[in-house]
């Protein structure tokens, strides 16, 4: 004769892996399906794009009419994975009272272009384009536009840029 404690219910073997079966699914589903939602839906709650003042230097360290080229390393956070990236800005003053800051990278493919001091001018030797010093223009080559210029501050006698890149290959300066 089987006894039955009060208050306690008896369950079948079946029923129990019935349960068990629909409590692990219901768990893998929310370990699965969390952090898919959050990587769906996470574009909706971004914040806007941060400005991005980088600190070049006290504007007396650059010397007028020398372009000065400055790296800095640039922090890139796309979802859980960060990615640093060595950038450069180029800097040019006629006075030491105003200045222009260039991106680094050239608008034709994004190149890394250099001061030619033999010619007086910023080239890019992918594809040989040629850059005005004092403007950014296009003197030469493929490049669909000048040297995209960065917004620029001076605070307490420091010089900053508002690093920003811009879409390649196109006439028109456009954020990317």
């Amino acid at each position: 004769m089987a006894t039955e404690t009060p208050g306690i219910v008896s369950v079948g073997r079946r029923t129990f892996l019935r349960w068990a079966t629909w409590i692990g699914g219901a768990a893998s589903g929310l370990l699965a399906g969390v952090p898919a939602l959050r990587a769906f839906l996470s574009p909706t709650f971004r914040r806007s794009r941060e400005e991005k003042w980088i600190r070049l230097g006290e504007i007396d360290q650059f010397d007028p009419e020398v372009p000065t080229k400055v790296d800095f390393v640039d922090a890139v956070h796309d979802a859980w994975v960060q990615t640093r990236r060595l950038r450069n800005v180029w800097i040019y003053t006629a006075d030491g009272e105003t200045f222009r800051v260039y991106n680094g990278r050239c608008t034709h493919l994004g190149c890394n272009y250099f001061l030619d001091e033999e010619k007086n001018v910023f080239r890019c030797p992918c594809h040989t384009g040629f850059f005005d010093l004092k403007t950014g223009a296009v003197l030469g080559g493929p490049p669909p536009r000048p040297l995209d210029s960065l917004e620029v501050k001076v605070e307490d006698g420091i010089l900053y840029a508002r690093y920003q890149d811009f879409h390649l290959g196109v006439p028109e300066k456009a954020e990317v």
